[in-house]
């Protein structure tokens, strides 16, 4: 039967650490520096000509291609780059180089998702809205939907309902619960040896009596997918008609979790992604081809162990990142959740005034360490990026 109560007390929260983040764009790294080397080969050029643009296009091949992306995705990436930018005028002040910069930068945005608003989550229907989590076994499905429940709550305001609907995995109903009391999240869950499907149906009943907003179902995996794996997630979505239906794919897996991500989607229709893993050891090439392959939005990506540790997907942000343009939007999201803005007016007045003592320098210096490592701060302000690459810089900031 479901747990009865709704959990009382404060829920685990907090930025990502600095290890999380760094892992994040450690990912992209090495694509990021071949890029940064061909735009700075143009420098200096009038007009962009069929044999600089070929050249560039050689190294921007081998940059994808060593990130582990889709071959059939770097050739239409490539081809579409080629056409805009052979020819191009130098518009204003704008170097060769900026200008094949901002055409990558747009085809990237494109291949990561677009601008399209539809790596968003739907949860416009009448409540309780319900996502379904699906995957193969081992991509983190259990742990994600407390990730997904805690950000809907945190960031959204939403009354979240977690449902252990793998019957597949001996712990997998024991771990659901153990995470919904640590986030004072509710978890409904049945006897061993019940139905899935039942469960998810009478879950959905249950969330209406408990006025919950959004039921997350937790799903059994597989090793690999099989028939029977398929059967019981098409079920499940024919009965309880989910909102979203969301693929947790492991972004360790590279062009793997392109494939799976393809049988899932001819198998259910998805209706988006979570990536998880994405401060692991990976290229970063699925999230740069999984889109493209299958037309599925990221909506979610996983960075970190701790149940804060999950991002919404955007586009346009991460391509600047991997470009080295900077990241100033979640650098503006980052500091308004570490400073307070009426110690930052006060101190903003000492200072104005003559009387900023050390006392004031030492409460500034600890909000800005809560924004996280000053590395990642730097990283995120456009131009930045190549001060720290600097091995100077790399010893101070250590």
């Amino acid at each position: 039967m479901g747990d009865e109560s709704w959990y009382n007390g404060e829920h685990i929260s907090g930025p990502l650490s600095g290890g999380e983040e760094r892992a994040i764009m450690a990912m992209f790294e090495s694509l990021s520096k071949r890029l940064e080397g061909v735009f700075t080969n143009l420098s200096g050029k009038g007009k962009l000509t069929e044999e600089d643009v070929n050249e560039a296009m050689r190294e921007v091949r081998l940059a994808l291609l060593e990130a582990d992306v889709s071959l059939k995705v770097v050739r239409q990436f490539i081809e579409r780059v080629r056409q805009k930018a052979i020819g191009t005028d130098v518009l204003g002040s704008f170097s060769p180089a900026q200008q094949v910069l901002q055409i990558v930068n747009e085809e990237l945005i494109e291949m990561l998702g677009g601008e399209d608003g539809k790596n968003k989550l739907d949860l416009g229907g009448t409540p309780p809205n319900v996502i379904l989590l699906v995957g193969l076994q081992g991509s983190g499905k259990t742990t994600t939907a407390a990730k997904l429940a805690n950000y809907l709550r945190k960031q959204q305001g939403q009354r979240p309902l977690m449902v252990a609907a793998d019957m597949q995995r001996p712990a997998a109903v024991h771990q659901l619960q153990t995470l919904g009391r640590q986030l004072s999240i509710p978890v409904y869950a049945e006897q061993p040896g019940a139905n899935p499907v039942d469960i998810c149906v009478h879950s959905i009943n249950y969330a209406r009596e408990q006025a919950a907003t959004v039921v997350i179902l937790d799903t059994a995996g597989r090793l690999n997918i099989d028939e029977r794996l398929m059967q019981e997630v098409t079920n499940i979505r024919n009965r309880v008609q989910p909102r979203e239906v969301l693929l947790v794919a492991d972004a360790m897996t590279g062009q793997e979790a392109v494939r799976v991500a393809d049988d899932f989607n001819k198998a259910v229709s998805l209706t988006g992604m979570i990536l998880t893993k994405m401060d692991g050891d990976a290229r970063g090439g699925a999230a740069l081809s999984i889109r493209s392959v299958t037309g599925v939005p990221i909506k979610f990506m996983g960075v970190g162990e701790k149940t804060d540790a999950l991002e919404p997907f955007y586009p346009d942000r991460l391509a600047s990142r991997i470009l080295g343009m900077g990241d100033v939007l979640s650098l503006i999201e980052r500091a308004q959740e570490a400073i307070d803005e009426e110690e930052a007016l006060k101190a903003q007045a000492k200072l104005q005034q003559g009387k900023f003592d050390l006392e004031d320098f030492l409460n500034a210096m600890r909000q800005l360490k809560r924004m996280g490592p000053l590395r990642q701060v730097m990283e995120m302000i456009p131009g930045v990026n190549k001060l720290t690459s600097m091995p100077e810089m790399e010893e101070a900031l250590e």
